[in-house]
């Protein structure tokens, strides 16, 4: 049987009935901008996130770009993040007009590295950092981050696209930052319908700027305190999430059952598979393991012929995307683990409700390419 890489379609049961009721009563009396459903779901976001501010907009892009700016990074500022993430953390800061500092990866939690980072920061003096928080957890060493940033006096921006839900040492890991971000692309843990994002942040002086940077630099309707852009989340957006938030921890227990599934039956085949760090609550995002840059093809080969779904995430480093080549000022980082990393990961499906018959065949195939 064919297993995909993710399946977005496998809702709850009586969700899509509750989403066309609640499309049809909004589009009844044209709410589509601004309004209740955007309202309470920034209410309900920090309630998940344990922050007193909350900012839906347009996208995580968009989230990245706005947290920079509101921190006051601007053009020709230096900005450090990881060698390790995907396009839309690089292409923030070059977007905002501030030079990209790439940071290696560590090779145990494949997060950026802090004792290169620590190098980086006394070496390049950044105006502000960004830290991301892949695969569904975070560093190991992520309150070493946070405190080094703030007894150095630099923002970090934690890029949390892909982390909604996790927890560190029991509280949601957007509590104790600064100011973070997250993706409501439909493929996330908590998905849209379509594009979305948000910004997080416990300092009512960043969520003013925020929330004004992503409506035009609004002060008033007509007065314009700052040159923003418009970045706002749309209401149906807001309430597909909204109806998906009630969802959502049901949706993070399926997620990790069958990452706990990998955990225990991968190893056996031989195949290193990436747990989050200690004291992490993960939320299912996505698989990883490592394998052999030499065996991975051969592996991807199997499971092509047995329609079996798998990912690369991340295929490359930052800094050797050809877009950055422009842009990229320095790799920081001696051993250029970012680069090996990217040509060992491979990821096994893994969504929301996945069935015991489609982990099992995921396993036969691994089982029938090892028996090659």
């Amino acid at each position: 049987m064919a297993v995909p890489f993710i399946d977005i379609k496998r809702f709850e049961s009586g969700l899509l009935d509750e989403w066309n009721d609640k499309v049809k009563s909004m589009s009844a009396v044209a709410q589509f901008i601004g309004g209740s459903e955007v309202t309470d779901l920034e209410t309900e976001l920090c309630a998940w996130t344990g922050t007193k501010y909350a900012l839906a907009c347009a996208n995580g892009t968009d989230a990245i770009q706005i947290a920079l700016r509101a921190v006051g990074v601007g053009r020709g500022d230096k900005v450090l993040l990881p060698d390790s993430t995907f396009w839309a953390t690089f292409e923030s800061v070059v977007n905002v007009g501030a030079d990209p500092y790439t940071v290696d990866t560590n090779p145990n939690d494949l997060q950026m590295d802090f004792e290169s980072f620590k190098d980086a920061v006394e070496k390049v003096k950044p105006k502000a950092a960004i830290i991301v928080h892949l695969y569904g957890w975070g560093s190991a060493e992520i309150e070493s981050f946070r405190k080094l940033c703030k007894d150095k006096n630099i923002p970090l921006i934690e890029d949390g696209a892909q982390c909604f839900g996790v927890k560190f040492k029991g509280e949601p890991i957007y509590k104790g930052a600064l100011i973070s971000t997250t993706s409501f692309y439909p493929a996330k843990v908590l998905g849209a319908a379509g594009d979305g994002g948000a910004v997080f942040t416990n300092d009512e002086e960043l969520s003013i700027t925020a929330r004004r940077l992503a409506n035009h630099g609004r002060t008033s309707h007509y007065e314009h305190g700052l040159v923003g852009w418009n970045s706002r989340l749309d209401s149906l957006q807001a309430a597909f999430l909204r109806i998906s938030l009630r969802k959502l921890q049901s949706r993070i227990d399926s997620r990790r059952q069958s990452a706990e599934y990998f955990y225990k039956t991968l190893p056996s085949f031989g195949i290193n598979v990436i747990h989050p760090p200690k004291d992490y609550y993960e939320n299912g995002y996505c698989n990883v393991t490592l394998v052999s840059p030499e065996e991975r093809p051969k592996i991807e080969a199997v499971l092509k012929e047995k329609g079996i779904g798998f990912g690369n995430i991340y295929p490359g480093a930052m800094s050797d995307q050809p877009g950055a080549k422009p842009h990229i000022i320095e790799r920081l980082g001696k051993d250029q683990n970012a680069k090996r990393i990217a040509s060992s990961v491979l990821n096994f499906p893994l969504f929301a409700y996945m069935t015991n018959d489609e982990l099992e065949e995921i396993i036969a195939a691994i089982k029938d390419y090892k028996s090659r």
